[in-house]
């Protein structure tokens, strides 16, 4: 196993946890059995030699080696792929891939994404692909395609499984197998004799037992990697599952860890559907997820005017029965629900369409991600399936008669995928929603199912891990250990460690109190920064004689007769002895506050509120939603249950709710403000009073939330001066809690990771200039950086939570921000961020940057007018960090 280059694709690539599992398990595999890239082997021997690594492998059932790796949907299957491709080729030399697709859609996304310059491209951030990317050879393009490209360093071709199948129907040799002039033999002749071919299958589970793929067993490759989120097929007895999964990471798993949305069914409260002709309950399905869809969109907007990113238009997705029934539905949502507001805003997707009106269909469908693009509800009989990539889709109402189980699977696969790339933490901007009044109970037990794949926790093959018991330890650090001041093991560290034994040695036990006395006194310094400004000065011999005379005093009148003239010249020594300890043991972390001075003012600036985009409807049904993850219900929209004269007030009473808006000094301001919302509904909207109260009582805080996001661009503030406050000099350290995976040895911090995934569970020591003696990690990135503080750095630590009192702004909220790593140098002190260079540009991220540079210059200003040193703040991309760089040149 090459740990430079996966480490370098890991990085270069952004690889989740799961992907970057799967890349490792790869690794592992041909480490196992390295006859993976011979093309004379025996498929039995080679079965048992990875069967010690990969319990579950019990056939490849195929005609060649298949390593399957399931992955739930919206993880990111085809970014595996290129690490898959690009792993291959830098540590192993191959050069020829053949990539399937299970249709027309996954086949033409595949091709974009393995195409340069697309937003996709699987290959970004690999060097040796840059100049002379790999040759794309498709089932269009093979006949005119060279046999190797010149320059290009890899060659990929991708065909469609599915045109393959139709042309092997009645014992046809399909269009592959056919002699090409061009190359004196056939294309498929040419694959199958090259010595180092690898085949990839996207979505394997739906063509498994294909005539097409049968056919294609005569490639002979060296190995197949399939990629799916469903590790079976189905039969008359039930899903039977793959034999072949060498990882699997269920779809529970990935809700778990936050990488997909969070889906929830919808319903009505105390809905029944017995009262309703199928007629009625389809309208009233329709008009309640076009009211969820109108107050997603204004939770999304509100969503990125308070963090500052690219607003996400939201859209609806309705599941048709048929042809004609996705057309009466397309006439009903344009023509008749809600005054025609939606004419021109639905697209209808399946196969009733041809030439112009087909181009157009797709044409919008691919551009339906566009904020701009104005479609908000897609009708769709069975075009839709896999590959649909689309990170918008917030509203789902199926109108397809299924069981619950086959809803479940097939619509929230469609809608996982979450738009800025991770949860956020707001239930609006992280959920999907399933309208489905006549089935919701039916729903929600089958979610609750042991069997059913959103409960497939119990089946995660790898017993090691997130559900590993876990225990909890506080790690001192070296000063307080030496010291002893937290008994013995100076905190509840397990096992052995470099350092762990070091102590202050000490006499007697009168020189440990001695010792105890100097440190609380010394403490006592940090909150006096006029007579200590920093850590060294307590070394002057002014302040060393000041913290003898207070130990003394606190030393009990009884001791103090006991003591000999030569014993109170040992309390000195021991005040000295500690106070070097002390200093050498932490780096000083002044405690700064920016103060206004005078008079101090704030307010908001008048201003035309952005309403465009908002097309909510009146209800007089309250809206009930459930999550099939965790089973929390809450209330989304309700009918009036009071009237305000003003409509105004509906949306005032949230305002003044917020801490920044006081009513006596702004109340002009927000009833404008709230003003220009009602004249968008009642004037341009044209709704009945009656219905603006209706809307105003249901929507008033999501409302309101969008105004006060809005607001924050025209904040104001005076005051008469800023002065820069140093409440103390230098900080201790904190104490450091964390949690670890029981029974888990502490790893040394120069030992590779194998399974990256799991370094949030490890404890790392080995350290010889850390402050701590043992460290956490959030990533391999960060243990790889230590390595470089070891050996760069004077002394270094990661900060606990509360170490800094750094706040910086976060949409409307003020958060406190940790940075990874501070390390202390000949000439300056570092404060280190490290981060995935994606990430760099993230508004979040940018916004602690701004906070943490500015906490620099003020600590720099107060260190160099007090003989310390300059703090200089570090944000460096992940794929920068490696060994070789030194410390000073970040």
């Amino acid at each position: 196993m090459d740990a430079r280059i996966l480490n370098a694709i890991t990085g270069r690539l952004s690889l989740r946890a799961p992907q970057e599992d799967s890349l490792r398990a790869l690794a592992t595999a041909l480490d196992a059995a390295p006859a993976l890239l011979q093309k004379a082997r025996e498929l039995d021997s080679l079965q048992k030699a990875l069967l010690a690594e990969f319990p579950s492998l019990t056939d490849f059932e195929r005609e060649f080696p298949s390593l399957c790796f399931a992955l739930a949907t919206g993880v990111g299957k085809t970014r595996l792929m290129g690490a898959f491709i690009s792993y291959l080729h830098l540590a192993h030399g191959i050069s020829n891939f053949f990539v399937l697709a299970p249709n027309l859609t996954i086949y033409n996304k595949l091709i974009a994404d393995f195409t340069p310059n697309n937003p996709k491209y699987v290959f970004k951030g690999i060097a040796e692909f840059a100049a002379y990317p790999p040759e794309i050879v498709t089932g269009d393009n093979y006949e005119h395609a060279g046999t190797g490209g010149l320059l290009s360093p890899v060659s990929i071709n991708i065909f469609n499984i599915a045109k393959i199948n139709s042309e092997v129907r009645g014992g046809k040799a399909p269009r592959i197998k056919r002699l090409w002039e061009t190359i004196g033999d056939s294309y498929f002749n040419y694959l199958a004799n090259l010595p180092d071919l690898v085949m990839l299958m996207d979505e394997s589970h739906r063509y498994r037992a294909s005539a097409g793929v049968r056919s294609l067993n005569e490639l002979s490759p060296l190995m197949g990697l399939e990629l799916t989120a469903t590790p079976f097929t189905e039969s008359n007895r039930g899903p039977v599952p793959f034999k072949n999964v060498v990882v699997d990471y269920p779809l529970a798993r990935a809700m778990d860890d936050g990488f997909v949305k969070e889906p929830a069914v919808v319903t009505q409260r105390n809905f029944n559907a017995s009262q309703y002709s199928g007629e009625q309950l389809e309208r009233i399905k329709l008009e309640d997820g076009i009211r969820l869809h109108e107050a997603t969109k204004v939770e999304l907007l509100t969503y990125a005017r308070q963090h500052g990113v690219t607003p996400v238009k939201p859209f609806m997705l309705v599941i048709a029965r048929d042809t004609t029934h996705a057309a009466q539905l397309l006439e009903l949502l344009e023509n008749q629900l809600f005054d025609s507001r939606y004419k021109g805003k639905v697209i209808q997707v399946d196969s009733s369409r041809s030439g112009a009106a087909e181009e157009e269909m797709v044409s919008r469908l691919l551009a339906v991600e566009s904020f701009d693009e104005p479609t908000e509800i897609v009708i769709h009989v069975n075009m839709l399936k896999e590959g649909w990539d689309v990170t918008n889709l917030y509203t789902i109402v199926p109108l397809r008669a299924a069981n619950a189980r086959t809803l479940i699977e097939q619509s929230i696969g469609r809608g996982l995928r979450l738009p800025y790339g991770k949860r956020t933490g707001v239930d609006a901007v992280d959920r999907l929603s399933i309208v489905a009044h006549d089935r919701f109970q039916e729903i929600v037990d089958e979610a609750n199912n042991p069997q059913n794949p959103l409960r497939l926790k119990q089946l995660i093959l790898d017993a090691e891990g997130d559900d590993a018991p876990k225990e909890a330890v506080v790690v001192k650090s070296h000063l307080e250990t030496a010291l002893n001041m937290g008994g013995d093991d100076g905190g509840d560290v397990p096992g052995d460690y470099p350092g762990r034994g070091d102590k202050l040695t000490l006499g007697s036990d009168r020189e440990r109190q001695v010792a105890d006395i100097t440190w609380k006194v010394i403490q006592g310094y940090q909150h006096k920064p006029a007579e200590a400004p920093t850590a060294a000065q307590l070394t002057e011999p002014a302040l060393q004689a000041a913290i003898t005379q207070a130990v003394q005093e606190q030393l009990t009148g009884e001791q103090q007769s006991l003591l000999a003239e030569e014993e109170q010249t040992n309390v000195a020594a021991v005040v000295s002895r500690v106070t070097q300890l002390m200093v050498g043991q932490t780096i000083d972390i002044p405690r700064i506050v920016v103060m206004p001075t005078g008079d101090i003012s704030y307010g908001y600036h008048p201003f035309t509120l952005e309403l465009g985009a908002l097309n909510l409807q009146p209800s007089n049904r309250e809206l009930v939603s459930q999550s099939l993850q965790t089973n929390l219900q809450i209330s989304i929209s309700s009918s009036p249950q009071k009237k305000y004269q003003r409509l105004e007030d509906y949306i005032v009473e949230h305002l003044v709710d917020k801490d920044d808006i006081a009513y006596d000094e702004h109340a002009d301001l927000i009833y404008a403000l709230a003003g220009q919302a009602v004249a968008w509904f009642s004037e341009v909207k044209a709704y009945s009073e009656d219905e603006l109260h209706n809307i105003f009582f249901g929507y008033g805080k999501v409302l309101a939330d969008n105004i006060h996001a809005q607001m924050a661009d025209h904040y104001w503030e005076k005051a008469t001066g800023y002065e820069v406050k140093v409440s103390a000099g230098f900080t201790p350290l904190k104490d450091a809690a964390y949690t670890k995976a029981k029974d888990q040895p502490i790893h040394s911090y120069r030992d590779t990771v194998s399974e990256v995934g799991k370094i949030k569970q490890m404890l790392f020591g080995g350290f010889v200039k850390c402050l701590y003696p043992l460290q956490k990690f959030d990533s391999d990135t960060e243990r790889r950086f230590s390595i470089i503080l070891e050996r760069d750095s004077l002394k270094w630590f990661k900060p606990v939570i509360g170490q800094f009192q750094i706040v910086y702004k976060d949409g409307v909220e003020h958060r406190q921000y940790q940075p990874d790593f501070v390390a202390e140098l000949d000439d300056e002190i570092l404060m280190v961020e490290t981060k995935a260079r994606n990430d760099l540009n993230d508004a979040v991220v940018e916004a602690k940057a701004e906070a943490a540079r500015e906490w620099c210059v003020n600590a720099s200003d107060y260190l160099r007018a007090h003989g310390g040193k300059p703090w200089r703040y570090v944000l460096i991309p992940h794929d920068e960090v490696v060994e070789n760089r030194a410390l000073p040149d970040f």
